[in-house]
């Protein structure tokens, strides 16, 4: 196998590796839908491509959101900064990599992307920017990454990684070309072939395909077994050792090799702190997952609930036709009745005028509806004690204390998990 030839080979075992994760994709686009408020988009079993929003306005009903996830995650990210801030976790010297990162706020926004995911993944490397030349971390997004499956929950078994990445003409170029005429036209001739090559596309992202005015890049990051000869003395009875080194290839592509080097990091590895959250048998399942189906139970009864108000009769008013007075009209009987001083005469004789007011048979959806909430609750192991509805200066500040971190029991297992992916990163970060 030829150099280009080897080159289209991991071109299309990255391309298979991304590939692998659209069903994790497809899992994240709709707890990111559900968090961020778009609940009713679903699309309803046997009616083909009809959402639930659509069904519900075609029955009559008004669909209603009643964003309960949003404010879980909020509560769980606010609680990881409560915590770090007691334990001075990101005070840091000014000019100092985590100061220049924000990695405070960074941290926060890669929490959030966990409990909606269950992926955390940075990318730690050490190069010059416009802000400054040192350590630097960036978030990568899910759809953006591509891992082999692996089951190790440390990520031990890990042998394939990367990122796609889109970049400018111009930055590409200055990257990977340089000074070099000659490599520039070249990349800029692959390019240009790669994109007459390519259908048109959705919008959607693709393995192959950048927005307007950018180019593809892929950065791709494998184990690879390399023979190193034995030294001169004993070369006979040494023979040659075969160690296992982090390659980085950077692809166009059409499966142009950018660039390539062994890993130039003192850790020997790949730049990507990753952490997927729980990997039973290499799955994903989030926080934000288990809350679903409570989400969507919520806002159906609540629709129900407004649907059955609407409908039902509010202050109607039954008059007999036989008791209308003489010297007054159905307008003025509406008025009168109306007013705080109203008076109107009837003969007392027959049945009299009564108002109707019910509540549309809605007692059961309400206790179903407290149900509910309680379940999500209990699903989600955050409670009032952690959104802040308990007074902690009835009971005394230790008691209170003392009650929020036994709420916090059911999130230390993904909280820790989080902590352990940090510290992944920082010591990515000091061996850089």
């Amino acid at each position: 196998m030829n150099d280009n030839e080897l080159n289209i080979a991991m071109l299309a075992a990255a391309r298979d590796a991304w590939m692998a994760g659209a069903p994790l994709r497809r899992a994240r686009a709709r707890c990111k839908r559900f968090t961020y408020g778009d609940q009713w988009a679903d699309p309803m079993p046997g009616s083909g491509h009809v959402s639930e929003a659509e069904l519900a306005v075609k029955s009559g009903r008004r669909p209603m959101t009643n964003n309960l996830i949003r404010q879980l995650v909020k509560t769980v990210v606010g609680r990881f900064r409560a915590m770090a801030d007691e334990k001075k976790a990101y005070v840091a010297p000014p000019g100092s990599a985590v100061v220049r990162n924000q990695l405070a706020e960074l941290d926060s926004r890669m929490l959030e992307e966990f409990l909606i995911s269950g992926c955390a993944v940075q990318r730690v490397v050490s190069e010059r920017r416009m802000q400054g030349t040192g350590v630097w971390v960036d978030n990568v997004c899910p759809d953006r990454f591509f891992v082999n499956a692996y089951r190790d929950p440390r990520g031990f078994d890990i042998e394939l990684a990367g990122m796609l990445h889109d970049m400018s003409p111009a930055e590409l170029l200055a990257r990977f070309a340089g000074a070099d005429a000659a490599k520039a036209q070249r990349i800029r001739r692959s390019y240009s072939a790669a994109e007459a090559a390519l259908p048109p596309t959705s919008a959607s992202l693709d393995f192959f395909t950048a927005p307007a005015g950018k180019w593809r890049v892929v950065e791709m990051w494998t184990l690879d077994a390399v023979v190193r000869p034995a030294g001169r003395r004993r070369a006979s009875a040494r023979g040659a050792a075969t160690e296992f080194v982090w390659q980085c290839r950077w692809l166009a592509p059409d499966g142009t090799l950018l660039s390539s080097y062994a890993s130039p990091f003192a850790h020997g590895g790949h730049p990507f702190a990753v952490k997927h959250y729980p990997l039973t048998d290499g799955e994903v399942h989030s926080f934000v997952d288990d809350l679903l189906d409570q989400q969507r139970c919520i806002n159906r009864l609540i629709t129900m609930i407004d649907h059955i108000m609407s409908c039902s009769a509010k202050g109607v008013l039954l008059f007999p036709v036989e008791q209308l007075p003489d010297n007054m009209d159905w307008k003025q009987v509406s008025e009168a009745w109306a007013a705080s001083d109203g008076v109107i005469p009837v003969t007392g004789r027959g049945e009299f005028p009564r108002q109707v007011v019910t509540n549309g048979g809605a007692n059961g959806a309400y206790q179903l509806l407290a149900l509910q909430m309680k379940l999500f609750e209990d699903i989600s192991g955050v409670g009032d004690t952690l959104l802040g509805r308990n007074d902690g200066g009835a009971r005394g500040a230790n008691l209170y204390e003392a009650q929020v971190r036994n709420a916090t029991i059911a999130l230390y297992d993904l909280l820790l998990t989080f902590d352990s992916f940090t510290r992944q990163r920082d010591e990515k970060m000091k061996n850089c």
